[in-house]
């Protein structure tokens, strides 16, 4: 994908004494009294701040935080916890610029402000041009680096793109790009998809996406209890979607009819009750009784499932494959999770529970790349154009 990266620019010095826009993601957790109980996000914004002040530009930053009110400001809405945090990574102050479209930004050259929460003006989230023309005012470079934001259409992150001087991907998505660019567009073979959850309803477009590109498409949670149906087990009283049974027949053949497949589990763990200490009882898949709820792929599913992911070339992991909050139930995503970790393969994954899992079982640094956006990694996967690619990529052609 050919857009303009901020680094190459500071490289060429052009982002000196330049007015530098960043539209970061600081979108972190807070408790009820306002304190960050997770920064990782606001962490991993740091590199491309330094850069541009390394790099001697004047750095303003926004983010949202949230979900405000536009036009009404809160307390809670404020990114003053944000700022205080940020102050401490870079171990300078971080002032907080209110009003910031209407009054407009005073920062100079090796300074770093932070602008108030960018949901709090009206227009944002309908991408109004005025507001993104007067955003795009305030600055020479605009540096978009959330990915998380990537799949929004918003003044913040397409708009004043679309006006700014120049306008290019931060460190954040540039690796984004690159990575998905990577494990999609040009594959090392056999490539691998894990796709689990709740429904097959909510990752449908993803799963008939990915059969036309993977080698082996591995589902599941109650996505693999659906499989199972269309493959004429029994299930249960386990959570599926029957009346999906048709669309998760199309995806099998789909796959089939490419020589590749959807392993459907050979055996699974069941329990009566969906409780962290329900009896957990390992079943023949052909042997679930009517009154059983499958809560994780059985280990003889999950050492197949293992050594197809050992030798694969390129592996995408979104979602555990069972109830892995529960110790009974988390056997299957652990022998996932540590067959990725010892392949040789690339490895991207992204989704709030797989990353916990990965946290979890410790293997953060054996996975090729982890995603920072949940929505824009899913619309990535369901093969849809995010618009913060695709305006980037058309200002850099012109």
């Amino acid at each position: 994908m050919n857009v303009l990266r901020f680094t190459d620019l500071c490289a060429q010095g052009k982002a000196a004494d330049q007015r530098v826009f960043i539209r970061a993601d600081l979108n972190v957790p807070q408790d009820d009294a306002g304190r960050i109980t997770e920064d990782t996000r606001i962490r991993a914004s740091v590199p491309c701040i330094r850069q541009a002040l390394d790099a001697g530009g004047a750095v303003m930053v926004t983010s949202h935080l949230g979900r405000p009110t536009e036009g009404e400001f809160k307390l809670e809405d404020s990114l003053a916890p944000v700022a205080a945090r940020l102050g401490e990574l870079l171990g300078r102050e971080v002032p907080l610029v209110s009003n910031w479209v209407e009054n407009g930004v005073q920062v100079a050259p090796g300074q770093v402000v932070l602008l108030e929460n960018c949901r709090l003006n009206k227009g944002e989230k309908k991408n109004d041009p005025a507001l993104a023309q007067k955003m795009a005012a305030l600055c020479d470079i605009f540096v978009h680096d959330a990915f998380g934001t990537a799949h929004r259409a918003e003044a913040s992150t397409y708009g004043i793109a679309q006006y700014a001087k120049i306008a290019c991907a931060g460190p954040l998505l540039a690796a984004e790009i690159d990575a998905i660019s990577r494990a999609l567009r040009d594959p090392k073979r056999p490539l691998v998809a894990i796709v689990a959850g709740s429904k097959v309803s909510t990752k449908l477009t993803i799963l008939n996406s990915l059969a036309a590109k993977v080698d082996q498409l591995i589902v599941g949670g109650g996505i693999a209890n659906t499989f199972m149906l269309a493959a004429g087990l029994p299930i249960g009283k386990s959570l599926a979607e029957p009346d999906l049974v048709d669309q998760a027949k199309s995806v099998i053949e789909a796959m089939r009819a490419r020589g590749a497949a959807v392993p459907i589990p050979v055996d699974v763990v069941c329990a009566k009750t969906f409780a962290a200490d329900a009896l957990a009882t390992v079943k023949a898949a052909a042997d679930v009784a009517e009154d059983d709820l499958i809560l994780d792929i059985g280990p003889q599913t999950a050492e197949l499932l293992a050594a197809q992911l050992r030798q694969a070339g390129t592996i995408v992991w979104n979602g555990p494959v069972g109830v892995f909050e529960f110790e009974a139930f988390a056997h299957g995503t652990e022998t996932i999770a540590r067959a990725i970790a010892q392949s040789s393969a690339f490895s991207i994954a992204g989704g709030g529970d797989t990353l916990a899992a990965i946290a979890k079982y410790g293997i953060e640094k054996d996975v090729g790349y982890i995603s920072t956006g949940g929505g824009a990694f899913l619309e990535v996967l369901e093969g849809k154009q995010l618009p913060a690619f695709e305006i980037l990529e058309r200002r850099a052609n012109g």
